[in-house]
Parts: structure tokens; sequence; C-alpha cells
């Protein structure tokens, strides 16, 4: 059991990446599956699926992306908002990573959405991570 699942999943994430693997296994969630749904989107990943392990339990698969020198996509990952120290925002004050080369995912009362998402629509909310 973990406290943060949020942050063992980016962990995972980065791991796998440092490990050069191909693709990383994590217990799966709604918010984790949309995590993985933004990072796809933004062409961080090359995709994720939805599978069961032996016992059952539901499991995100999430693939991720190199290129041909086995360089990947991802080079940063950050936790911003964490269970001991929440991170809110306004709408007018989500803040860009590495000048728009990265994004900013947080959680809003529209669901969770990439910070160029959220300003458009005009919400702010919490701070879930950076990826860059």
């Amino acid at each position: 059991m973990t406290t943060d699942p949020i942050s063992d999943f980016l962990t995972r994430i980065r791991n796998g990446i440092l490990a050069r693997k191909e693709s990383i296994d994590s217990p799966s969630s709604k918010v984790k599956v949309r995590l993985a749904e933004i990072l796809q989107e933004e062409g961080f990943i090359r995709g994720f699926r939805l599978a069961k392990d032996e016992l059952g339990h539901d499991l995100i698969r999430v693939i991720l992306k190199y290129d041909s020198n086995k360089v990947s996509s991802i080079t940063g990952m950050e936790r911003i908002s964490r269970p001991g120290l929440r991170r809110y925002v306004p709408a007018k004050a989500i803040p860009s990573t590495m000048n728009g080369l990265g994004i900013t995912i947080l959680t809003t009362s529209r669901g969770v959405l990439s910070d160029r998402a959220a300003r458009e629509k005009g919400v702010g909310g919490e701070l879930i991570c950076r990826v860059w």
C-alpha cells in the first residue's frame, strides 16, 4: 500500500526510463489513466494499455517512447502537489514548464488537464506534476 499513488506512478515511469525498459506496469486508477492519456497526447509516451494481472487487479501498462539512439522523450518529471503539501493555482497563475517545451498537469473542476487546456478553459486547480 502506498500513500501517494500518483507519485508512485511517476516514479515507475522515471525508473523505467533509467533502466531503458520498453514498458512499465502500475496499478490502474482513473487519474493514472488520464495522466497517461495526457502524456500520449503531448507525445511523451507511445501509448498505454489497460490489463489485468494474475490476481485480477487492474493494471495500466505504459509503453515508453525513445528515439533511434535510445534517448527518452521524457527528460524529467517532478511531482508538485503532495499529500502533505497541496498546491493550488488560479487559472491566470498556471506556470509554464521550460518556456512551453514541457507541460504541467493539474486537476481541475473539469477533470485532469494539461496547462494549455486549463488556460483555454479558464480554470485553475491543484498542480499534479511537471513533465519535460
